[in-house]
């Protein structure tokens, strides 16, 4: 393991969200943060105390934190529009599609607590809709972050770019993924966690550490896995993902997403479309209402978990291969 994550602290992606932001405000004023009743949820308050005058509380109204949003970009502001995604996915669908996306105002839409983070808050607090809904929106770029290199990154990229960017973070203390000292993050481009010749693993947020755990077992049974972080959902990284599946033999994505619409359904409808045929599964959250838990007890219950992923990845390889490892 100790090849794949830095030995730094683990901090929440959130964590490192508010402290990047508070970075990039000190040199630039028109850094602006919107909220909904949720800088401290957002981990907001030491931004909010550092510079008052550069956010905004709008209160329990998720429609209005975007439409405010998309004015102030409108006027050239840098805008960090931050609220629970549940809320700000469902709620402000319309102002998101109409007022950001369609008007062109490129407002940062951060979406906190997503996926099941919320636990037992249950159904109406778990966020399993964003991906599917926003992809479906022409003009806005869709991230989730795995580590807190990708978040610092990805907030940096997003503070410098002028189009609508969808950031969606969890919860959870995430390790640090090495990185390469060369590398270059870029939205649309997936990074290359391990490489193998055997399986193609696609994972995204909080889904990609469960995933490399999966992959480091398989290969103590010389099952060799290609693991993607594939940060960016839309636009999704189709090179990558043409390569990596035609060198490996099977497919899996994992996602804290619904089946339906998200990182799984991208990869099989564009691998499908350039005639990439090879045994596939999409692991994520069924059709169905969530069991009742803390998010890591929902992952363990649908197996998006280091043993729930890599017993999955054995069977698809032994049914369609014929191994036995």
């Amino acid at each position: 393991m100790a090849e794949y994550i830095n030995t730094l602290p683990y901090k929440a992606n959130l964590e490192v969200y508010s402290e990047t932001l508070q970075r990039l405000a000190e040199n630039d004023r028109n850094i602006i943060a919107v909220t909904s009743d949720s800088r401290g949820s957002g981990k907001l308050v030491p931004f909010g105390k550092k510079f008052p005058e550069q956010i905004v509380e709008v209160g329990i109204a998720e429609q209005n934190l975007v439409g405010v949003a998309a004015g102030l970009a409108s006027c050239g502001k840098k805008v960090f529009a931050t609220s629970p995604a549940c809320f700000l996915t469902a709620r402000s669908f319309e102002q998101i599609k109409n007022d950001v996306a369609y008007s062109n105002n490129a407002v940062n839409i951060v979406g906190i607590s997503a996926g099941v983070s919320y636990g037992a808050l249950g159904t109406t607090h778990h966020s399993l809709h964003d991906y599917a809904a926003l992809r479906a929106i022409n003009n806005i770029i869709v991230v989730a972050p795995a580590d807190n290199y990708e978040t610092q990154q990805a907030i940096e990229l997003a503070a410098a770019t002028d189009k609508p960017v969808y950031l969606r973070f969890g919860k959870k203390p995430m390790p640090h993924l090495k990185a390469s000292a060369d590398e270059i993050f870029e939205f649309g481009k997936g990074r290359i966690i391990t490489e193998g010749d055997d399986v193609l693993i696609v994972a995204c947020g909080e889904t990609v550490y469960p995933a490399l755990e999966a992959a480091l077992v398989l290969k103590e049974e010389n099952i060799s896995t290609t693991l993607i972080s594939m940060h960016t959902i839309k636009p999704l990284d189709t090179d990558l993902l043409a390569k990596a599946a035609t060198k490996c033999k099977v497919v899996v994505t994992v996602e804290e997403h619904s089946i339906y619409g998200g990182l799984g359904e991208a990869c099989a409808a564009y691998l499908l479309q350039n005639k990439i045929y090879k045994p596939f599964k999409i692991l994520a959250i069924p059709d169905e209402y969530t069991v009742t838990g803390s998010q890591q007890e929902i992952f363990n219950h649908y197996g998006i978990s280091k043993e729930g992923i890599s017993d999955v990845v054995r069977t698809l390889v032994q049914h369609n291969l014929g191994l036995n490892n």
